[in-house]
């Protein structure tokens, strides 16, 4: 499939430089462009990489001023980032889709499949499970009793979702993911063993939420786990029971949330950040990576870094001490060494 630089710049609202009639079927990195591709220009990092690619057409923002001579021709727009993102899609969107059900699935006599699903071999669809239209569901993946899934939800190989949970429209989870495991709850005995305690609950996904590859939401003790619209959640991400993940938060891979916590809206956690239990976590907090949160953040719009997490400006204060430890600690011996000895001549003039 070929599009014209004029096509795309027709989808996309954007402004031509260059060759209207360029034709391109493919995409690449603007480091690694090809005769052919599409490339994009966000970063200015990568900007001295634009003077040497053989792309033959190069998404830039409006305000990229070029330093010397382009040979691709280059689409303005808002923001190319964005706008590589809207191709992608209808690209993606283009694609034939599997639909069918196979005969090595097993689906219950009692549950409900839509029209133009998806059920690859080796599916398990358990009692009572009802799956929305649209819905892609691949090989290995379990959907136990009494669960539910919304229209235009894909599952890859290798999900599972256990019983009782709910999954909203156009959901995306990836492979070894697990929604509604038990959550871990113990109760330790007189005799020093841990009880297990039953976990009753259930998790409910909203709509437009993505899961990555092995990320784990556990199901509540009692009431709902709840994970908000529009969450994006990396691989590796582990979700307690009874947390609340807020609307459009983003999680990068590796980071634990604890039970019982409560994350705002539009939140987002860098790599191996982590939350301690039955906490709450305002509203457009942005977390760094490997920061911990050991108490409930009352303020919005903060960005927070180290452990105990703390506001950027007081972490990098802080860094800059770090830092200079060693010397710092060098000065100490030399002034205690120096009082020492100040110390011994005064001892030695009263005698």
């Amino acid at each position: 499939m070929e599009f014209t630089a004029q096509q795309i710049a027709d989808i996309l609202g954007g402004k031509i430089q260059g060759n209207p009639t360029v034709k391109v079927h493919s995409f690449s990195k603007i480091e690694e462009g090809k005769t052919g591709t599409l490339s994009f220009l966000s970063n200015p990092k990568y900007s001295h990489y634009i003077y040497e690619s053989q792309a033959s057409i190069i998404l830039v923002n409006n305000d990229f001023r070029p330093e010397g001579t382009i040979k691709a021709t280059l689409i303005r727009v808002n923001d190319a980032y964005q706008s590589l993102a809207l191709l992608l899609s209808l690209v993606d969107e283009a694609k034939p889709k599997k639909t069918g059900i196979s005969a090595l699935a097993y689906i219950a006599k009692t549950a409900v499949v839509a029209d133009n699903v998806y059920i690859a071999p080796f599916v398990f669809i358990g009692e009572n499970v009802q799956i929305g239209e649209n819905v892609s569901i691949h090989a290995n993946c379990s959907v136990e009793d009494n669960s539910k899934i919304g229209q235009n939800t894909l599952l890859y190989a290798g999900v599972t979702i256990y019983h009782d949970c709910i999954i909203g429209q156009n959901c995306i989870l990836h492979s070894g993911s697990v929604i509604g495991s038990d959550g871990f709850g113990f109760a330790p005995s007189e005799d020093g063993t841990y009880k297990k305690i039953p976990q009753m609950g259930n998790v409910i996904l909203e709509d437009n939420v993505e899961i990555g590859a092995n990320t784990s939401v556990d199901r509540a003790t009692l009431g709902n786990t709840i994970i908000g619209k529009g969450v994006k959640l990396d691989n590796l991400v582990q979700i307690a029971h009874n947390v609340e993940v807020g609307e459009n938060t983003v999680m990068a891979s590796q980071t634990g949330i604890s039970g019982s916590t409560k994350l705002g809206k539009h939140c987002v956690f860098g790599g191996q950040s982590g939350v301690a239990g039955h906490v709450q976590i305002a509203d457009d907090t942005i977390i760094g990576a490997r920061a911990g949160i050991t108490n409930t953040v009352k303020t919005p719009n903060q960005i927070l870094h180290g452990y105990p997490a703390m506001p950027a400006s007081n972490f990098r204060k802080s860094a800059i001490v770090y830092k200079n430890l060693p010397e710092l600690q060098r000065l100490v011996y030399a002034m205690q060494k120096r009082i020492d000895e100040l110390e011994l001549k005064l001892t030695d003039t009263d005698k």
